[in-house]
């Protein structure tokens, strides 16, 4: 999900509008009161600004294709990572991607080619692609709890149909809800519905905010029971050899760390924006909108650090591409699914 942004402004007493290909067409709200000059199209040379939000989101989506793209290839390239919770994290990297290949087209469309119709298209991209990106969060920890739940059953044809069922409702839903402003569900015909993110309607947004809350809900949820199961699991094996081992404490407590790391990031990114898609209102400065969305972006920016660059099958695999050989020093055995 991104805020369209500005390109030239024509200025008045009442309103501003944004000035296209000759035509002037309503966008979204700018906070720059002080700018009272009109930037129309004429012979003489355009002073066309870029406003910084913008180019921090283009920098932010850059860094995102990069990192992912090289998950992306990874996980294709090598056979051995065949397994589900690879394949879901090659689900999490794609939708990583396609956003920050939605970043850069945005900022592109924006000052190059602009209009109504791209306008629609760029931002249902957007929204399919974070969608799917945070429903691919669901499913990896869905998958993480199995992992640990059901440990001696995981590893078996019963649990790729379950992967890739979830991979197909992710994907199905993630692009029924870009679709929606194409298909007519957008704010061009009325502005008063248009909310903190034009064209999207302010039902709209308050759906997107609402299913993000249940999903970080349910994630917060099976977090827990997973933590509850690795700190069980490390008491029955120091029951076992009858004492609790100094290991044990530090492989627990780092496990319970992970955790909360994985939580807390995805936390502080993504909920000052879904709670401002509650409370926002299109009369707001735009400025409240950009430094909401931008921390949203970093979390696709250290989702593949978190989930694909600590695995030690990953680094391997990046050893291979970079260095040409495999370094004996980096462990062959791949952290399992219930490895948090």
């Amino acid at each position: 999900m991104c805020a369209d942004m500005n390109k030239t402004f024509l200025c008045n007493d009442t309103a501003m509008t944004v000035v296209v290909a000759g035509e002037a067409l309503p966008w979204m709200e700018t906070d720059f009161p002080e700018r009272n000059v009109s930037l129309g199209l004429s012979t003489a040379p355009l002073d066309l600004s870029i406003n910084p939000w913008d180019i921090m989101l283009c920098m932010a989506g850059t860094v995102i294709a990069c990192e992912n793209a090289i998950v992306v290839a990874i996980i294709f390239y090598t056979p051995t990572l065949r397994t589900p919770m690879f394949v879901l994290v090659g689900s999490l990297a794609t939708a990583d991607l396609l956003a920050g290949m939605g970043l850069i087209l945005n900022f592109v469309f924006q000052y190059v080619l602009s209009s109504e119709t791209i306008s629609l298209i760029t931002v249902g991209f957007l929204v399919a692609s974070f969608t799917a990106s945070i429903s691919s969060l669901l499913a990896i920890t869905v998958d993480r709890y199995f992992s640990l739940y059901n440990a001696l059953t995981y590893f078996s044809e019963k649990t790729l149909h379950y992967v890739h069922l979830m991979l197909v409702s992710t994907w199905g839903v993630s692009l029924c809800l870009g679709l929606l402003p194409v298909l007519g569900w957008n704010c061009l015909d009325d502005p008063s519905l248009c909310s903190i993110v034009r064209p999207l309607t302010r039902s709209n947004v308050t759906l997107l905010a609402v299913s993000f809350f249940i999903i970080f809900i349910l994630m917060l949820t099976l977090y827990f029971k997973i933590c509850k199961i690795v700190c069980r699991h490390a008491h029955q094996i120091a029951l076992q050899q009858h004492f609790f081992t100094t290991s044990h404490y530090v492989a627990t407590k780092k496990g319970v760390a992970t955790l909360a790391i994985i939580l807390g990031t995805f936390g502080s990114s993504w909920l000052p924006f879904a709670i401002y898609c509650l409370v926002g209102e299109r009369e707001y400065p735009s400025v409240y909108t950009y430094a909401t969305l931008l921390p949203a972006t970093y979390n696709s920016m250290i989702n593949p650090i978190i989930y694909a660059y600590r695995n030690a099958e990953i680094q391997r695999s990046l050893y291979v591409l970079f260095c040409g050989c495999f370094q004996s020093n980096v462990a062959t055995h791949s952290r399992s699914p219930s490895e948090v």
